[in-house]
């Protein structure tokens, strides 16, 4: 397959960037931009083959993957998480898909593991994301978190077979991104003026809980259901918190 560019932006992930490299090794060129990994995340990553850029600042998700498909040379780019594995059998669609090299951008079904298990409701599956693409009909948005592929001039298709995701192996690890999410969003959004209330915090939290508990069958995944539903109200609650104490901050005064 050599017409596919894969980028990976990485920030200490040696326990997921061997893997996540390995599934793609049928690509020809693979690009990982790293925002300054204290771990084994670039030798590793050098080992297997890729093209390492180490940037020295956090610009924020988008520009940072912006930088990533920068440096991409091929036609075709698969935008991947160091968390996430491509299956064989979606190797094989991403390989179909660009023979036919048609007009278009592919959006792969994720799915996604909390705590070992596979979650099928909350909301979660299918959680479609755009990431198959034409280099020169695509950019990334300039969002500090929750980033998108922007298509240009393209329509959008959907492959089949899922794309893995080992994102929350324990719940340290949600607790943390929900943190860094968080924050990122309250600050996005302060900047361009949003305020907001404790009461819509509070209504967040609780409308995200019930809807994802009880409109999107959470129930059906059991006891990892339950807590996934909760801690997507805590995240719902926990970012407009978070947005409503920026708003309160007292502004800095020179003396």
């Amino acid at each position: 397959m050599t017409q596919l560019s894969v980028i990976i932006i990485t920030h200490n992930e040696e326990a997921n960037i061997g893997a996540c490299l390995d599934a793609v090794s049928f690509a020809d060129e693979i690009i990982v931009v790293d925002s300054g990994s204290t771990d084994a995340t670039v030798a590793i990553a050098s080992a297997r083959g890729a093209k390492v850029t180490i940037s020295t600042d956090w610009p924020g998700f988008g520009p940072q993957k912006g930088r990533a498909l920068a440096l991409a040379t091929l036609p075709w780019v698969l935008s991947l998480d160091a968390d996430e594995r491509v299956t064989p059998e979606l190797a094989l669609q991403i390989g179909r898909a660009i023979a036919r090299n048609a007009d278009a951008a592919y959006a792969l079904p994720r799915l996604t593991q909390f705590c070992g298990q596979w979650i099928r409701h909350c909301g979660w599956t299918p959680d479609y994301v755009l990431r198959l693409f034409p280099r020169e009909k695509a950019c990334f948005s300039a969002d500090l978190v929750h980033e998108q592929v922007l298509v240009k001039q393209a329509r959008t298709e959907k492959l089949t077979a899922p794309l893995l995701h080992f994102s929350y192996p324990t719940p340290s690890h949600y607790w943390r991104k929900l943190e860094q999410y968080s924050q990122a969003w309250a600050m996005q959004r302060h900047e361009k003026g949003q305020r907001t209330t404790m009461a819509r915090a509070f209504a967040s939290g609780m409308v995200a809980f019930l809807r994802s508990y009880f409109f999107r069958l959470g129930f059906l995944d059991g006891a990892m259901g339950f807590a996934v539903c909760a801690m997507q109200g805590q995240a719902a609650f926990g970012k407009y918190f978070a947005l409503y104490c920026l708003n309160r901050a007292p502004k800095l005064q020179t003396p």
